[in-house]
């Protein structure tokens, strides 16, 4: 008897959860009453866990059920016009607008850099290159040999080191967190000469800096708060990161000079630059989504500068822009009820708009909301939801991209990483694991149609801002990285289709702006940034850079050999 009380307990709070919730979004008692008597599924207890994960479905907001071809045919429908070329064409206009408006006074987005100068080509030398992300530390030597060494010998790693970011790591407050940097690099550099104090030229040093900081000029910048429950800035906020990390290294005898820093799609930008000359943008996709746009001075807003020595402004007729591209589209993008569900749950759903339609951050919460609800609503997965699957952000974009990737007949593997994530009581059929890979597709193949359209609003924009007519483009590169175009499945060739119908809708031709993998890009990037900022003879008289020459020489196996000795 006791346990059939405690059942009809849990109905009847179920049952009062239910018409609450309804209460809710109708308004009306006499809907909530139907849509419990048409769909009673919607107080059992899988519906109620599921929707207080973020899982919200169609049934619970109309109270019916489809089948499965029918469910399919509703994402797809809610999906694809999205990819249509008029629609990504009224898209670009609308970012283009944005990116303007920006340009104007709005502090967190497009930022010109105190990089104006791409590299020649010609920078020659060895440079010690740091990249600080939000979990590795990476240290390179690196030789450049100049753009005429040919395809791929352009620049390379002499010696190079990896160094996990783990917790206790990022517990180290204040120059703690720069003396182990400083360690690491001690320790990258051992065995040679070069960077030591027993060396006659500082080794010249340059740094992607992966975390917000206030630049003051191209060496320096403000530190700011770094989270990902970093310490670091702990009692330094507002000092110069510049001299945090130039005093850490002194302190440990290293005989370096850091010239530059500069940020990731930055870094992208510098790196392919350095190799090809038609690089003037760079696109990072992983995690986050940003962009890097190559502009002339003239086209900002003074204010958007904000001190900068005369110098700097006399010598700046261009200047690489940080353009923080995942904070655009807000009222623009082709929302569906899934997008709207996962930044309902957000804790803030309107800072970077575009990253939540296109990142790997994103792109298997997505799916898996829309999944979720074709469980509920279509009897996906025999209508049983898998336990692992109902928390929030529990179906990653890696899964989905293995998932994409098996073409067999019987998708074997698919549904063997995807059982093994998320299993269940209810073995996924074949069906079910070839609609995850169309919700899957869909979802993808939106993002890269996104992603192209922000490419293409910033080709726009520098075309006008440099008064070239769209049929007289010459082939443009943009330099990309990150681990959803380098590894999703089709990402990368989707996004350049999309690209190119865009550009050939704005009178250009097919493939005149072509994405162009950047190999090791944030090393070689800062290595050439550092390089760059060593040999501008005009900082070293202004005195702002001053002492700053490359290191010019080569690597053997006997270590550094200064030219001329």
């Amino acid at each position: 008897m006791q346990p059939f009380i405690a059942a009809m307990s849990k109905v009847r709070q179920a049952f009062f959860a239910a018409i609450i919730r309804s209460l809710l979004r109708t308004k009306s008692l006499l809907q909530t009453i139907l849509n419990i008597w048409i769909s009673p599924s919607i107080i059992k207890g899988e519906n109620v866990e599921a929707s207080a994960n973020g899982g919200a479905t169609a049934s619970s907001r109309n109270g019916r059920k489809i089948g499965k071809d029918k469910f399919l045919e509703m994402v797809e429908k809610a999906f694809r016009p999205a990819s249509s070329r008029k629609r990504l064409g009224e898209l670009s206009e609308g970012l283009k607008k944005q990116f303007l408006e920006s340009m104007e006074d709005n502090p967190l987005c497009m930022l010109p850099s105190y990089n104006y100068q791409l590299p020649s080509g010609d920078e020659r030398g060895t440079f010690l290159a740091l990249d600080v992300g939000g979990s590795t530390f990476r240290v390179a030597l690196i030789e450049l040999s100049g753009r005429d060494a040919g395809a791929g010998q352009e620049g390379r790693i002499l010696k190079g080191a990896t160094f996990k970011i783990n917790h206790g790591v990022k517990q180290l407050k204040g120059v703690l967190f720069f003396d182990w940097m400083a360690e690491r690099i001690e320790e990258t550099l051992s065995g040679q000469t070069g960077g030591h104090d027993m060396s006659d030229t500082p080794l010249s040093m340059g740094l992607a800096w992966s975390f917000p900081i206030e630049q003051t000029s191209l060496r320096s910048g403000l530190l700011q708060g770094m989270g990902k429950f970093f310490l670091a800035a702990d009692g330094l906020l507002g000092h110069d990161l510049g001299d945090l990390i130039q005093a850490s290294c002194s302190r440990r005898g290293l005989n370096v000079q850091l010239n530059a820093i500069v940020n990731d799609s930055s870094a992208t930008l510098l790196s392919k630059a350095y190799s090809d000359p038609t690089t003037r943008f760079a696109l990072i996709l992983g995690t986050g989504v940003n962009a890097a746009i190559h502009l002339p001075v003239h086209t900002f807003a003074l204010p958007k500068f904000g001190t900068r020595p005369d110098e700097w402004h006399r010598c700046a007729k261009h200047v690489i822009v940080n353009t923080e591209l995942s904070m655009f589209g807000a009222g623009i993008l082709p929302s569906t009820i899934w997008d709207d569900e996962l930044r309902s749950v957000h804790p803030n759903p309107t800072f970077q708009p575009l990253e939540h339609f296109v990142s790997g951050g994103y792109l298997g919460e997505i799916v898996r909301l829309v999944l979720v609800d074709g469980i509920q609503t279509a009897g996906l997965f025999g209508g049983v939801v898998p336990p692992a699957l109902r928390e929030s952000y529990s179906l990653e974009t890696e899964t989905i991209s293995y998932m994409e990737s098996d073409h067999s007949e019987n998708l074997s593997k698919a549904t063997a990483i995807f059982s093994s994530r998320h299993p269940s009581s209810s073995p996924p059929t074949l069906s079910d694991i070839q609609a995850v890979r169309t919700i899957a597709s869909l979802v993808s193949t939106r993002a890269s149609a996104l992603v192209a359209t922000g490419v293409h609003a910033l080709w726009c924009l520098r075309n006008e801002a440099e008064s070239i007519a769209a049929h007289q483009t010459e082939h443009t590169l943009v330099a990309y990285n990150g681990s959803v175009l380098e590894n999703y499945p089709n990402f990368k060739s989707n996004c350049q289709g999309f690209l190119d119908q865009l550009v050939e809708g704005s009178g250009g031709r097919r493939g005149v702006v072509e994405l162009m993998y950047a190999e090791e890009s944030s090393l070689l990037g800062a290595a050439v940034a550092g390089a760059v900022a060593a040999l501008d003879v005009s900082d070293v008289v202004t005195g702002r850079l001053g002492g700053l020459h490359g290191r010019i020489g080569w690597w053997d196996d006997m270590g550094w050999i200064q030219e001329g000795s």
